[in-house]
């Protein structure tokens, strides 16, 4: 079966940047990748290099950041003040968040704190970089009408009823 909409792609990869540092591995965290081909559960780039391609294969796969998490936008890096961060104890450079914006809700991280403000970064933490995935697809399968429903691949003992909607992977 060929990797195409509506299919449950099941995979492990290594991703790594342009200097060759891995970000991140599947096999170190201990299990694949599963997401719903044509659902926008990972970036398109990569979606767009998986079509076609069939349990078994392995490849290579080099995104640009317009491909990725996209390019970053500086206007994206604000001042805020302290107390949009009431309610939270201490601060600290690193620090991410879910702020409302007038897009809906984005993660943010702290740049820098200062005693009336805080310097955030809205960009993804990838955006502006070249990355490369080494993939190994395990497995293509059909979608069940549940995972359908819900837009992403379901855990095999999981009561779909009892499923609540996941961030995109």
């Amino acid at each position: 079966m060929i990797i195409a909409p509506q299919q449950v792609v099941t995979l492990h990869y290594t991703l790594r940047d342009a200097d060759d540092n891995v970000l991140d591995d599947s096999r170190q965290r201990g299990e694949p990748l599963s997401y719903l081909h044509g659902h926008d559960n990972i970036v398109a780039g990569l979606e767009r290099a998986l079509a076609g391609s069939q349990a078994g294969a392995k490849l290579s796969v080099t995104l640009l950041p317009a491909e990725a998490y996209g390019l970053r936008d500086e206007a994206l890096v604000q001042q805020v003040v302290r107390s949009a961060f009431s309610g939270v104890g201490s601060l600290a450079a690193g620090m991410r968040f879910q702020a409302q914006g007038p897009d809906g809700a984005r993660a943010v991280t702290i740049l820098e704190v200062h005693e009336e403000q805080v310097v955030i970064d809205a960009n993804h933490p990838l955006a502006g970089q070249t990355l490369s995935y080494a993939i190994e697809i395990l497995s293509v399968r059909p979608a069940t009408r549940a995972e359908l429903a819900k837009g992403h691949p379901l855990d095999e003992d999981t009561d779909p009823r009892q499923v609540e909607d996941r961030p995109k992977i």
